[in-house]
C-alpha cells in the first residue's frame, strides 16, 4: 500500500520513522509550511519536515488543502491511504475519498479535539491511551481500527505523557496499516459518551489560587511545557513549573507565599521551578532569595 504521511510536530516524528522502519511504502510527506519562530521570527520548518528530509522523502508544505492545485498534487502522488498524526490542517471533503487514518492520543470518543493529553491530565484521568481511526467529516468521529492504553503516572506532565504516547502510538499506527494492507482490518463505530478537548490558549494556563490544591496541581502539569503555567506577581507574569502538594499546611491564604509554599483554596503547594518575567527558570529557593518578598505577599488573582 502506497502511503502519504501527514504530520507536523515532534510527537509525529516517531510514527513517520516507525512506518518507514517497518517497511511501509511511504511515498511522500505532507506537513505544515515553515513558520516564524524566535525573537527574529526566522522561518523554521517543522520537526516532521526535518525527519522526512533525513529519510530522503519528498515533502509538500501547502498552507491549505482547499486549493484545487494542492488537491491535484496529492492525487498525483497516487497514494492509497494517508497516515495522519497531529497534522494541523482541515481535510476538505473532496479528499476524503482517499482513506485517511489518524493516530489520536486518547481513547475515543473521549477527548475529541486538539488537546486530548492536556485535558486528560487537567481532568484527573487515571488512564488514557491512543486510537487509530478513519477520518470522516465530523470531529474525530470516525470508526476505530485499534487502541492502546497508557497509565497516567503521578507527577506526569503533558509533555512527558505525550512523549510516551507518541512512541507507543507509532507502533499502533504501523500495526494498523499492516492489518489494512493485509485486508484484516475492520474499523468499529465509536461507542460511549464523548468529551471534547478544544485548543489550549495561554489564558487557560493562568493559575487561580482560590481553586483546590489538587486542581491546581493538575492544571499546572497539564499545561507543562506548553503553553506554560503562569501567575502574576506585582503586575508581572511569573512562569511556574510543576508543584508538590503540601497537605499539612493549611494556614496560608490563596496565593500567599511563604518559604516556597503557596496557599490555595484548600491546602498549600510547594513551588518547583519559577521563571520571573524575562528570566530563565530557576529553583524556587533561588528565586525567593533574590526576590526578597515582603511577608504576606501573594500571587495575583486570576484575570
Amino acid at each position: 500500500m502506497r502511503i502519504l504521511f501527514a504530520g507536523t510536530p515532534e510527537t509525529a516524528v516517531p510514527s513517520l520513522r516507525r512506518l518507514v522502519a517497518d517497511g511501509h511504502d511511504v511515498a511522500a510527506v505532507l506537513t505544515r509550511a515553515p513558520a516564524p519562530a524566535g525573537r527574529k521570527h526566522k522561518l523554521v520548518q517543522s520537526a516532521v519536515h526535518d525527519a522526512a528530509e533525513a529519510l530522503g522523502l519528498p515533502v509538500m508544505t501547502p498552507r491549505t488543502l482547499k486549493d484545487a492545485e494542492v488537491q491535484a498534487n496529492i492525487r498525483d502522488a497516487a497514494v492509497e491511504a494517508v497516515a495522519v498524526v497531529a497534522y494541523g490542517l482541515i481535510i476538505p471533503k473532496p479528499l476524503l475519498d482517499i482513506e485517511w487514518i489518524n493516530l489520536h492520543f486518547s481513547l475515543l470518543p473521549a477527548w475529541r479535539g486538539a488537546a486530548p493529553v492536556q485535558y486528560s491530565l487537567w481532568h484527573g484521568d487515571e488512564i488514557t491511551g491512543a486510537s487509530t481511526f478513519r477520518i470522516e467529516e465530523g470531529l474525530d468521529t470516525g470508526p476505530v481500527y485499534g487502541t492502546l492504553t497508557e497509565e497516567i503516572r503521578p507527577g506526569d506532565t503533558s509533555g512527558e505523557l505525550l512523549a510516551r504516547l507518541s512512541t507507543s502510538g507509532a507502533e499502533l499506527l504501523s500495526r494498523t496499516f499492516a492489518l489494512v494492507e493485509a485486508g484484516d482490518a475492520t474499523p468499529q463505530p465509536q461507542s460511549g459518551a464523548s468529551t471534547y478537548a478544544p485548543m489550549i490558549h495561554p489564558r487557560d494556563a493562568q493559575v487561580d489560587w482560590t481553586h483546590p490544591a489538587v486542581a491546581i496541581d493538575r492544571q499546572i502539569r497539564a499545561h507543562t511545557p506548553d503553553p506554560g503555567p503562569w501567575t502574576v506577581l506585582e503586575g508581572a507574569r511569573v512562569k511556574l513549573g510543576p508543584v508538590t502538594l503540601a497537605p499539612e499546611i493549611a494556614d496560608l491564604a490563596p496565593g500567599q507565599i511563604r518559604d516556597g509554599l503557596v496557599g490555595t483554596g484548600s491546602h498549600a503547594v510547594a513551588l518547583g521551578a519559577v521563571a520571573p518575567a524575562g528570566k530563565r527558570a530557576m529553583p524556587a529557593a533561588d528565586w525567593l532569595r533574590g526576590a526578597r518578598l515582603a511577608e504576606g505577599t501573594r500571587f495575583g488573582e486570576k484575570a
